[in-house]
This record gives structure tokens, C-alpha cells and sequence, in this order.
């Protein structure tokens, strides 16, 4: 047993105290499925909607601004932290088994479950270290304000709503919903956040007079109150600094660039041993991964944007602090949002507009090198760890006793390598360089935010026919 193992092992005293769902003894019928998924949802949305007891202010720079709607939180409520615990636990252990520091082998029952649980407790103790963080950092007024028990009270409402999170997440995935529940909290917050943004009847006044803030709201506005419906068509198009109907436009293109790309894959044909006569395909298509290499990339963003404003707000002369990143007020916040304008996380943040890629040329070129890389790495080491490398299929299949007509079965490995790394490192390429094409046309909710919602839900179409197809009999992959 090597060193790796060893450093897994120290984890398993920890399970026993660890909230756990256990896996579906039995098939979980469709319906019943569908019901837990939406339960599961309602849950959410209500922590996301309910205050959280003993802040004194929930207003100032929000260091996950830029975030919110991808890490599926909402600032001064229970799910002020969102996904971000889960899927920084899951960032950190993937970059741990794929640096080989922590040894894993897939196939051992043992491992998965030592693996599964050192993520989750992970998980546990970045929700109380963010929780902290927050409280101290200010972010719901001064802590002498707020006193002692309020601070810990604050601490353990945000602890028990990640814990709520980690649960509901694993009672998806052990087989008793759809899909899991990062997915579907995120694009639920994504789709919530495009739909406002189009149709907000909120009104806002930046300077030009009193506008909607919803896209479309604004348009049949600004054309029944304005006497020159060329400029107030002008004016719905190509307004700054609130969403227009150029951006809302924007995304319905990605939208469909997106699902078009959804249908590019390769089709391997499989037959059965032991069933003669009975044969299926297994598709690798050219997104293999999905969207954790855009999930991924956002939870590294986050966190760095978390610690660079958090460290700037106290040593804003310090060398290497400016070196992460440097930070000034917005102008069009009413907040006081800080926004980077040097360093590191600017350089890893998308450019604002047209006009911005223009003057600063060499920011675009980073971002859109940093986003392909970035992408393209997580997406090839996630196929390591997740057990959906070309070793894992081939051991899945032949455990099916599935094989490839025309092919020896010692083969299989090695045909499935022409397809998969490179499905994985190209696709993610290809979804880091859609994100960017979205963030330069000014898509709502963001490159990354639009990418994420399109991939789950397309997902989510997928998954249910194939549970329809399976209660019916069919066989297939």
C-alpha cells in the first residue's frame, strides 16, 4: 500500500460523523425521481430567498459579484456561499489525484467511498473557513457591531445551509434525482438571472432619466415615450451599462451555437457477449466532459477574486498583493462594488466591451489564453479523476461484457484513446472559446453563465429520455 493511500485513510474516522445519503437500494421509479429533483429545488430556492438572522448590512463590495449567478448564491441570505464549497473541495481533490499526491484506483469500492468522503468533509471545512472569513472580512458590518453572538449565529446558519447544499447535491446523485444538484442550482440561477435581466420591470435612474432595467421592458418604453423612434430604437440597442436588446440578442446566438455544438460526437458501435443479437453505441461526444471544466475554472476565479479583494482592502500598498490584483470603486455602482483594474484577476477577468478590447488589446489576448488553457487542463484531468478515461470505459464495458465489432477485446482500450483525451482537452478548449465569444458580445449573465445553463440543460433533455427509454425497456448507453 503506498504513501497515497496512507494520506486517504486518515479520512475514514471522519465518516462515521459525516452527514451521508445513502445509496437507492432499489430502481427509483421516473416520477419519483422528478419529485425529489423539484423538492430539492424548492429547498434551495427558499434558503436563497431567506434573510440571514443578525446582519446589520448586507450592502458595500461583494467579492463574488462577479460570480453570484454561477455559483448559484445570494448575497445576505442562507445560501450566501452557494455551491462554493462543494465544488472548491471537488477542485482541490481533483488537482490532488491528478498530481498523483493522493493515489486512487477507481475500480477499488474502498477507494471511491475514502475519495467521496475526503471531498465531502473537504467540503465541510472550506463552508466553516468561508463562513468565518466572511464575518470577520466585514461583509455584514463591523464585527464589534455585530457582537459576539450575533457573528456565530451568522456562522452557523451559513455552516448548516452548506451542509444542506452537500446533502442535497448527494441524494441526487446516489440515484434518487436527475442529474446533480450543482447542475441544476446553477442553471436554475443562470436562467432566473437572463429571464430578469430581459424582463425586470425595475426602474433604474443612471443619468439618462428613469429606464427599465429589463431589456425588452425598455424597448416597447423607450419606443411609446419617445417622439424619435429611430434614437429610442438606438438607445434599447446599444445602451451602456444595463442590459440592452444587442446583449439579450447575444445570448440567443450563444444559446444556439451552444446546442448546435451538443450534436458533434463520435459514435463507437458496441454488441453484446451474452446477449446475441442485442447491440448499442457508446457516443463520446465533443463536450465529453461537460461542464465541470467551466464549473471548475469558476471556482479558482472566485476564490482568487475573494482573497485578492480581501487582501487588497487591507494592504492595498503592499507589492505582491498589487501583483494578485488592484481594486477601485465602480462608477455606475450604488453600492460601492469594487471592480479589479490591475493585477492578475483583472487580467482573468472578461473585457467589458468592444470599445475595452480595443483599447487594452493585450488583457483579451490573456483572458482568451487563460480561459482555453485553463479549460482544456481541467477538462483532461477530470476524465482521470471522475473514472471516465479511456481505461475506466473499457473496464466498464467489458465488465458489461460489451465488445467492439471488429476489434480484439484487448484492443478496446487503445481504440477508445483515439477518441477520448482528445475529445476531452479539444471540447474543453472549445467551451472555454465559446465562453469567450459570449463575454466579448456581451451575452447576459456571462460567457461562462450561458455555457453552464445550455450544457445542463441539454443534459437534463438527455437524461430524460434515457430514463423514459430505460423504464420502457430499451437498451442503449
Amino acid at each position: 500500500m503506498g504513501g497515497g493511500f496512507r494520506v486517504l485513510h486518515l479520512v475514514r474516522p471522519f465518516l462515521s460523523v459525516l452527514p451521508e445519503v445513502q445509496t437507492a437500494e432499489r430502481r427509483v421509479p421516473f416520477r419519483e425521481k422528478v419529485m425529489y429533483t423539484v423538492v430539492s429545488l424548492f429547498i434551495f430556492l427558499v434558503c436563497s430567498q431567506l434573510p440571514l438572522y443578525g446582519i446589520h448590512s448586507a450592502t458595500g463590495s461583494d467579492p463574488f459579484y462577479w460570480m453570484r449567478v454561477i455559483l448559484a448564491s445570494n448575497r445576505g441570505t442562507v445560501m450566501e456561499l452557494g455551491i462554493t464549497p462543494i465544488v472548491t473541495s471537488g477542485l482541490v481533490m481533483q488537482l490532488l489525484a491528478g498530481s498523483k499526491l493522493i493515489e486512487v484506483d477507481n475500480s477499488v469500492r474502498e477507494d471511491r467511498a475514502l475519495l467521496n468522503g475526503a471531498q465531502k468533509l473537504l467540503g465541510v471545512l472550506i463552508t466553516i473557513g468561508e463562513a468565518v472569513a466572511y464575518v470577520l472580512s466585514g461583509m455584514y458590518g463591523d464585527v464589534r457591531d455585530l457582537g459576539a453572538g450575533n457573528a456565530i449565529l451568522i456562522i452557523i446558519q451559513l455552516f448548516f445551509a452548506g451542509i444542506i447544499v452537500i446533502c442535497l447535491d448527494e441524494l441526487l446523485q446516489k440515484g434518487y434525482g436527475l442529474g446533480s444538484g450543482i447542475s441544476l442550482f446553477i442553471a436554475t440561477n443562470i436562467c432566473e438571472n437572463i429571464i430578469w435581466k430581459a424582463f425586470s420591470p425595475t426602474t433604474i435612474n443612471s443619468g439618462r432619466g428613469v429606464e427599465f432595467e429589463g431589456a425588452v421592458i425598455s424597448l416597447f418604453h423607450l419606443l411609446f415615450t419617445r417622439a424619435d423612434k429611430v434614437r429610442a430604437l438606438k438607445e434599447a440597442f446599444y445602451r451602456q451599462n444595463l442590459p440592452n436588446v444587442t446583449n439579450l440578442l447575444a445570448t440567443v446566438v450563444i444559446f444556439l451555437i451552444v446546442i448546435y455544438f451538443q450534436g458533434f460526437r463520435v459514435v463507437l458501435p458496441v454488441r453484446s457477449k451474452s446477449a446475441r443479437g442485442q447491440q448499442g453505441s457508446y457516443p463520446i461526444k465533443l463536450f465529453y466532459t461537460s461542464n465541470m471544466p467551466i464549473i471548475l475554472q469558476s471556482a479558482l476565479v472566485s476564490n482568487l477574486y475573494f482573497i485578492s479583494q480581501l487582501l487588497f482592502k487591507r494592504y492595498s500598498n503592499n507589492f505582491v498583493v498589487n501583483l494578485l490584483g488592484k481594486w477601485k470603486e465602480s462608477e455606475y455602482s450604488q453600492s460601492g462594488q469594487l471592480i479589479p483594474v490591475g493585477g492578475l484577476v483583472y487580467y482573468i477577468t472578461p473585457p467589458t466591451s468592444l470599445g475595452d478590447i480595443v483599447a487594452n488589446p493585450f488583457h483579451a489576448v490573456f483572458y482568451l489564453t487563460f480561459m482555453l488553457t485553463a479549460c482544456a487542463l481541467f477538462s483532461k484531468t477530470w476524465i482521470e479523476v471522475s473514472g471516465s478515461s479511456a481505461r475506466d470505459v473499457a473496464k466498464q464495458l467489458k465488465e458489461q461484457q460489451m465488445f467492439m465489432p471488429g476489434h480484439r477485446e484487448s484492443n478496446l482500450q487503445r481504440e477508445l484513446n483515439r477518441y477520448i483525451p482528445t475529445a476531452a482537452a479539444f471540447g474543453g478548449m472549445c467551451i472555454g472559446a465559446l465562453t469567450v465569444v459570449a463575454d466579448f458580445m456581451g451575452a447576459i449573465g456571462s460567457g461562462t453563465g450561458i455555457l453552464l445553463a445550455v450544457t445542463i440543460i441539454y443534459q437534463y433533455f438527455e437524461t430524460f429520455d434515457k430514463e423514459r427509454a430505460s423504464e420502457l425497456g430499451f437498451f442503449g448507453f
